[in-house]
């Protein structure tokens, strides 16, 4: 069997009870934290706290070598961690349906995610956000500024009253990325970028979701742009139109 197992927001502790009675009956664990990863942990604590090994994959390791991973759970119990809920990243889908075909038997213990995270922090309603998207670093996607798709799908949901979740890009263990660069893109710089666009908008900030201390702030884009948010990892609401009882609680927990 091959179970995919997510791993939560945060740290050690973020794991479902289900999903750590997963990891203890494994026979062999794997992860990968190049999609995300756990800021408040790292694989020293993560490995004490549910005694275990854990081998730890690469995007190649995944993507184009998964078989060390497949050959195991033709033969033994294997549990496959990712940061976040486990089938967000169509990556983890790929290596789900290549079990499959070999006839080894799937499950999933979901995670919490970051999409429920920020409507449960911001108080925006969660049947309100319409296309997701991701910001990345300019360097990454070779231009200037922000990409025109991310541009049209914050119109886009705007034009519908619909909220838009922005992630924010990540470089780990990217072969391509100098590690000079930054590795998590912040908020505060990504609505220096933003703000270009859509200089007096609202936007909100969620930052270290799943941690003991989170952080919520509402602003302008231009606002929010002077600001610091402190440690990973970031995200950025662009609201709709707000409705009475969301407009109440972003002025009540984030100083809208």
């Amino acid at each position: 069997m091959l179970t995919f197992v997510g791993l939560g927001l945060y740290d050690e502790r973020s794991v479902t009870i289900a999903g750590r009675d997963a990891i203890h009956a494994a026979d062999r664990v794997f992860a990968e934290f190049y999609t995300s990863r756990l800021v408040g942990t790292d694989l020293e604590s993560l490995e004490a706290f549910h005694g275990t090994d854990i081998e730890v994959r690469d995007r190649a390791g995944i993507e184009q070598d998964p078989e060390p991973i497949l050959d195991a759970a033709e033969r033994e119990d294997v549990v496959f961690l990712t940061a976040g809920d486990t089938m967000v990243s169509t990556t983890h889908t790929d290596l789900r349906l290549r079990a499959e075909e070999r006839g080894v038997e799937t499950r999933v213990v979901h995670g919490t995610t970051a999409q429920t995270a920020a409507g449960s922090l911001t108080g925006l309603q969660n049947y309100r956000f319409g296309k997701a998207t991701t910001l990345p670093f300019e360097h990454a996607h070779g231009g200037d500024g922000v990409p025109d798709s991310v541009v049209r799908t914050i119109e886009d949901n705007r034009s519908r009253d619909l909220h838009t979740l922005v992630y924010l890009d990540i470089k780990v263990d990217d072969p391509h990325w100098d590690d000079s660069d930054d590795t998590y893109m912040t908020a505060d710089r990504a609505a220096t970028l933003l703000a270009e666009e859509f200089p007096e908008t609202l936007a909100v900030v969620v930052a270290r979701a799943g941690s003991p201390d989170p952080t919520v702030a509402a602003g302008t884009l231009s606002e929010l742009a002077a600001r610091s948010f402190g440690d990973p990892l970031h995200l950025l609401v662009i609201p709709g139109e707000l409705h009475p009882i969301e407009e109440e609680t972003l002025d009540a927990i984030a100083d809208a």
